[in-house]
């Protein structure tokens, strides 16, 4: 990996991810009150910065490349594909409630045969996603009966947003993007959930392309080149070989961001993720942008990176 690309890196900070449950000190003692699966990750996080541990959740494995965090405690079923999760495993398992996203709306008829079902809208065309999933976070917490906890998260996130808006040192233009291989990347721009953070974070996104429903744009390195201000923010994991191919790229010097070592990396966050997602983006930000001096701002910093 480019020394530019690599520059911005703190250490193992994927393993010290911001969760509100811990640096925001909600109340995760108490047990869940259902024996719950999903085979949806954002409904995963979700459950887990609320205290609910489920009994199974789809690709585990999975799971942890590309959410990583809140971890899937060991003693999480893995349910098998998201598509298809294995419904003699999920009989067995005897589920009091399976929790889907409307996104898996189409296996719905087939899980109903084995125990209740519900759906929670994430995602939707043409509605503003942060307040999208606001609606979610309280729709989940409402079907597991924490309504208190999830108003807390709410206002704690808010909380949390603020300090890192209120310490930035830089509002430079940001280009938010997830390697394909070593010529293509998703870039996101607007109906994204990194996007919805800049937003709140009053950080310019330097992407104004048109977006699919999920936020994002293909685009390749050549693209990148005509963004001379911006600062190249990648989201990992890498897909395999291309840290080593880009070491070895004619392109990947001649994008401004690189040559000017304006790059920086971030551990996994999921692109498609809730607001767990969303404040875990927020606290890697506030890692490897310009941050104020002041005394304030190194503590909110020092409490983000906990």
């Amino acid at each position: 990996m480019t020394q530019a690309f690599a520059a911005q890196r703190r250490g193992p900070r994927w393993r010290c991810w911001f969760g509100l449950a811990v640096a925001l000190s909600l109340p995760l003692a108490q047990a869940a009150p259902q024996r719950i699966i999903t085979v949806d990750w954002t409904v995963a996080e979700t459950l887990l910065l609320l205290g609910v541990t489920p009994l199974g959740v789809a690709q585990k494995a999975a799971y942890d490349d590309w959410v990583a965090a809140p971890a899937l405690p060991a003693e999480v079923v893995d349910v098998g594909l998201r598509m298809q999760p294995n419904r003699e495993l999920l009989a067995a398992l005897q589920p009091d409630l399976i929790i889907l996203s409307s996104f898996y709306n189409s296996i719905r008829p087939t899980l109903q045969q084995i125990a209740p079902v519900a759906s929670v809208a994430l995602y939707q065309p043409g509605e503003d996603l942060w307040q999208r999933l606001f609606t979610a976070t309280r729709e989940v917490a409402a079907l597991v009966g924490r309504q208190r906890q999830g108003e807390r998260l709410l206002q704690r996130l808010q909380q949390q947003l603020t300090a890192i808006d209120q310490c930035l040192a830089s509002r430079r233009p940001l280009l938010v993007v997830q390697f394909i291989d070593a010529r293509h990347l998703r870039v996101y721009g607007a109906n994204s959930l990194f996007h919805a953070v800049l937003q709140q974070l009053h950080l310019p996104n330097a992407w104004q392309r048109p977006t699919n429903d999920w936020g994002f744009s293909t685009a390749t390195l050549e693209e990148l080149a005509v963004y001379p201000e911006a600062r190249l923010l990648v989201v990992e994991p890498l897909p395999l070989g291309v840290a080593e191919q880009l070491q070895h790229s004619g392109l990947w010097p001649l994008i401004p961001a690189v040559r000017e070592q304006r790059v920086a990396t971030v551990p996994a966050v999921w692109s498609y993720g809730g607001l767990a997602a969303a404040s875990r983006f927020a606290r890697e930000l506030a890692q490897v942008l310009p941050m104020q001096a002041s005394a304030e701002c190194r503590r909110e910093r020092y409490v983000l990176a906990q």
